[in-house]
């Protein structure tokens, strides 16, 4: 597969490149777990930095390198026969035998993505510091590790570049040092060392099993030679003044450099969903060898240059100003500022708005490889059987990853998501077929892998809560619609619209009726969470949950209006309308909550962490407080019975979906408690910290690791200070009295609009909108509804 940057499908009109906030992580130490560590990524190639004086460790990453080979068939031919049986147990309130039923209706695992290895540094003297200082700079996504030893100085600075497609690191010292360089992997791989360059050639297993299946490597994990992925990892040294000579056993062996650049260039022989590997024909080994040439001809200065241009383009379109942090928060390490902020209550604008930043910067890193979006770990993974396979779960963890997207104006980075949905079809027809018994349109179960997997998991003996959803496609599919309204581009409309199409497809024909006559799911489970039934026993399988519904809803919709914009399918849109009037409404529970499922079942666990059914409200778009305000209090009543104590991740969707509900305190509570404080060492050290929330490096804490809560965490943010419809743009909607004064720039709205505001007391003094395709919206602030209509390429600022 041919990886390549992102091309810039638009410039944004509101262009800032001044931060007040300097933006920066620090540390005055080593990390000495992950979770303390700094990450770096090209969008494809990442690696993760310890910042050892003694032995420096770099995990590396490449997006591209997973297990397995290219989906071979069905595993469960005609699963959909059973599918009767089970909605025969449910119309007799038999949840025992419709859960064992379910069973029969699931498919194999995913395959784990995978770690390339580690180049280590070790330098030769190991004598005490005397200063340490460890940065990484979001505005220059460059990392520094200073400090002193023996009386020497020594710096390095880290960077990973997409225009040159490498990991860089120099090393400067003010005296002579000597040290080694060498590469490890857990993989199957063999280094060797020739002139100034390491050159590893290693394969991932192609086949796996996840860790919670069997945790033993040795049976989840089969090699063989000639099957799977294939990596090589150059590592090439440059020194002006000191010797570099390779070793016997693959090192290099560096003697009395002051200045040493290492260059780190990585491929793959991964070539997209349906072709093997082995087959493909990719000269990978060439593409590494000629990256780290041309690196080295190139030379320092220039590669750095092009990187910081490259993802300054980026970065600087939006910056938000919450407010000014005192000296003293700001001269804090990371770690002590975030413990500082939760023990504290202390009120640090700054560091909310660098875990904002941080968001950005983190998609930015790791989201620019076509057809290959960022995973559960982004794309920064030191595991073999990493947690849930570091996989691609679609019943939430994939979407959240990219909310924040579009409206923080990286739209280009939610390409790698949208081209690899257009590729799930192909497998997503046959599951649809096969499992569930339905002919038109595909589906998506609760994962899958960089080959596009879509059946149901669980191998004949998962748990249905998590392994039998299917509405995968639903969700995954809004997000076509959503990239056209932020862009209006036709062109990609037209070209997504059948994938689209194909996911309300599916929604439409698997629907089955109620005994009122409405259109609902059977089975259904929502995800991850069980209800009580009356037998005492907690099920997962029902009839017509309302996760299931809100996503159809939206589906159906989307699909709807993309047709309708595009002048086609007039027998489709009569469908889709039919369809909606006849789905299920919503109902309200007795504890006046919006209910889950379509009976008023009791939650097992009142307080789960997933809250899948208020999906409508967010990220969909058909409950809102003006337009269903019974439905919007229903939604408020879920989140206040579960409570504000959850997960990572669900934190990020409740900050979401409490903006939509225009509650400033509640949503900048939450987003308070995503902040929580996390211990990095499997608390296991003295100051124990568990649960979700942030790591001292902020990245989330489900626990452990997952990326999705700092995305979710940069929409919320996003959503607390503008929010649109493609006819309407409303600043400051969920603007806590935190804020009270303040500005964004670069935020984007539906329609092509980007919007730079300014506020004070809570009120907006004036704000700049701009498009490049022009039109007309009516921007709502400080309550007064301003019409707006603007020519391409013109922007008007207008004080309300």
């Amino acid at each position: 597969m041919k990886k390549f940057i992102l091309p810039v499908i638009f410039l944004a009109a509101s262009v800032n490149t001044s931060f007040a906030n300097d933006l920066t992580l620090k540390f005055d130490r080593q990390a000495d777990f992950f979770e303390e560590s700094f990450v770096i990524g090209n969008g494809t190639q990442g690696a993760i930095i310890y910042g050892n004086p003694s032995r420096e460790r770099i995990s590396l990453n490449d997006i591209t390198f997973w297990t397995g080979e290219p989906e071979k068939g069905v595993y469960s031919p005609g699963a959909y026969k059973a599918i009767p049986g089970i909605r025969e147990a449910l119309a007799k309130g038999d949840f025992a035998k419709a859960e064992q039923l379910q069973k029969e209706v699931q498919g194999h695992y995913t395959q784990n993505y995978q770690p390339i290895g580690n180049l280590f540094i070790d330098f030769a003297d190991k004598s005490a510091l005397t200063t340490y200082n460890r940065t990484l700079d979001l505005k220059t996504a460059k990392a520094n590790v200073t400090y002193s030893k023996g009386g020497n100085e020594i710096t390095t600075e880290y960077f990973a570049s997409a225009p040159d497609s490498l990991i860089a690191v120099r090393i400067k010292a003010e005296r002579p040092i000597d040290l080694s360089l060498y590469f490890d992997s857990p993989v199957e791989y063999n280094a060797t060392s020739n002139g100034s360059r390491i050159s590893a050639d290693g394969h991932a297993a192609y086949t796996s099993m996840p860790s919670y299946v069997n945790g033993n490597l040795h049976n989840n994990l089969k090699y063989y030679p000639n099957r799977g992925i294939s990596f090589r990892t150059n590592i090439s040294a440059y020194s002006p003044n000191g010797s570099i000579t390779p070793t016997p056993d693959g090192k290099l062996d560096v003697k009395g450099t002051t200045d040493l650049t290492i260059y780190v260039t990585m491929a793959t022989n991964f070539a997209g969903v349906s072709v093997n590997p082995s087959e493909s024909g990719i000269d990978y080994k060439g593409n590494a060898n000629r990256l780290a040439d041309k690196a080295l001809r190139k030379g320092w200065d220039a590669i750095s240059a092009d990187q910081y241009a490259d993802y300054s383009k980026f970065f600087s379109r939006a910056s938000i100003d919450l407010g000014d942090s005192s000296d003293e928060l700001n001269a804090m390490p990371t770690d002590i500022r975030l413990k500082n902020y939760c023990d504290n209550n202390a009120v640090d604008p700054d560091l909310e708005e660098l875990y904002f930043q941080y968001g950005r910067y983190l998609l930015i890193s790791c989201s620019r490889t076509p057809g290959v979006p960022a995973n559960l770990q982004g794309l920064w993974n030191e595991y073999l059987l990493p947690p849930w396979s570091s996989n691609y779960t679609t019943n939430i963890n994939l979407e959240e990853n990219y909310w924040p997207a579009e409206v923080t104006n990286l739209s280009e980075l939610h390409l790698p998501m949208l081209s690899f949905i257009k590729q799930l079809p192909t497998t997503g027809r046959e599951t649809a077929k096969e499992y569930y018994g339905v002919d038109r349109g595909w589906c998506l179960g609760h994962n899958s892998d960089i080959w596009g997997m879509t059946n149901p998991v669980g191998l004949h003996g998962g748990d249905p809560s998590w392994a039998n959803w299917n509405m995968g496609g639903a969700w995954v599919a809004s997000h076509i619609w959503e990239h056209y309204l932020f862009t209006k581009d036709r062109d990609f409309l037209k070209e997504y619209y059948p994938v689209l199409k194909g996911a309300a497809e599916f929604c439409i024909d698997w629907m089955t009726e109620d005994n009122n006559g409405k259109l609902i799911t059977s089975p259904s489970t929502s995800p991850e969470n069980k209800f009580m039934a009356p037998d005492g026993n907690a099920y997962a399988t029902s009839n017509g949950n309302y996760a299931d519904i809100a996503m159809i809803r939206q589906c159906i919709s989307d699909a709807r209006d993309a047709a309708r914009e595009l002048s086609t399918d007039a027998d489709f849109i009569k469908e889709a309308d039919s369809t909606l009037a006849n789905i299920r409404p919503y109902e309200v529970g007795a504890n006046g909550q919006l209910m889950e499922w379509t009976t008023d079942f009791p939650e097992q666990d009142p307080q789960h962490r997933h809250q899948s059914h208020l999906y409508g409200l967010y990220p969909g778009h058909h409950i809102s407080v003006a337009g269903t305000p019974d439905l919007a209090k229903a939604a408020a009543r879920s989140l206040e019975i579960k409570g504000e104590n959850t997960t990572g991740w669900s934190t990020g969707w409740r900050v979401n979906l409490l903006a939509r509900l225009a509650e400033p305190e509640k949503a900048y509570s939450m987003y308070r408690r995503l902040l929580k404080y996390v211990s990095p060492d499997n608390y296991q050290g003295p100051d124990k910290r568990h649960g979700g929330g942030t790591y001292p490096n902020l990245l989330d804490a489900h626990a452990p690791f997952q990326i999705d809560g700092n995305f979710g965490g940069t929409a919320g943010v996003a959503e607390m200070l503008i929010q649109s419809t493609p006819d309407m743009i409303t600043l400051l909607p969920t603007l806590p009295k935190e804020w009270k004064t303040g500005s964004f720039n670069g935020l984007r709205a539906r329609g092509v609009f980007s919007l730079d505001t300014k506020w004070e007391n809570g009120k907006v003094k004036q704000f700049t909108i701009s498009s490049e395709k022009g039109g007309k919206t009516t921007v709502k602030a400080n309550g007064k509804k301003i019409k707006v209509s603007l020519k391409p390429g013109e922007s008007k600022t207008i004080r309300p």
